[in-house]
């Protein structure tokens, strides 16, 4: 019971501040038209006089003619204008298709690790139409194995008693020398 008195309690100051909140944004838009209406009056009180209409015919045509030039100019300043807004809410959009391009590159899901083989993982990122094979002693080349010096002067030396006793004395001191030159 005292949850659910809690909750209500929550629910009801919710409800009042949304309340509050509404009552705030209605006011505030009632002040935004009120001052929308105030510069719609200014600016028609600065660029449109009182029209007073003259008696003669001549001045009346006279003043058709102006009419038609304000007309003419106010029309080219709307079309200008319309372009404009044209122009700048294109430019936006490449933008924003730009922008949505760049966050689509960069927006990387959360990793886990994951046991593959080099082989299946090649596939993944290949597609299974390539036959991959990661076995890299596959692609070696044979070599034959040469025999370095050191290895067949050991092999040919075989026992080290009987190399001692070549070498031993005049004879073995003149093999040797004859071996090197």
């Amino acid at each position: 019971s005292q949850s659910k008195k809690r909750n209500r309690a929550i629910t009801a100051r919710r409800q009042h501040l949304k309340s509050v909140m509404l009552q705030i944004a209605a006011t505030e838009l009632e002040k935004e038209e009120s001052r929308r209406e105030a510069e719609k009056q200014n600016y028609l009180s600065e660029h449109c006089p009182p029209l007073h209409i003259p008696g003669s015919m001549s001045e009346v045509q006279e003043l058709c003619k102006q009419l038609h030039a304000k007309i003419d100019a106010a029309e080219e300043e709307k079309y200008d204008m319309e372009v404009r807004v044209q122009k700048s809410s294109k430019e936006l959009e490449d933008m924003n298709q730009k922008l949505f391009d760049l966050r689509g590159k960069f927006k990387r899901p959360p990793l886990r690790r994951v046991r593959m083989s080099a082989d299946a993982m090649l596939k993944a990122l290949l597609g299974s139409k390539h036959k991959v094979c990661m076995d890299l002693r596959a692609n070696l080349k044979q070599v034959k194995k040469e025999d370095t010096e050191k290895e067949r002067d050991l092999r040919d030396v075989g026992d080290w008693r009987k190399n001692i006793e070549e070498k031993s004395g005049m004879e073995g001191r003149k093999k040797m020398f004859e071996s090197e030159s």
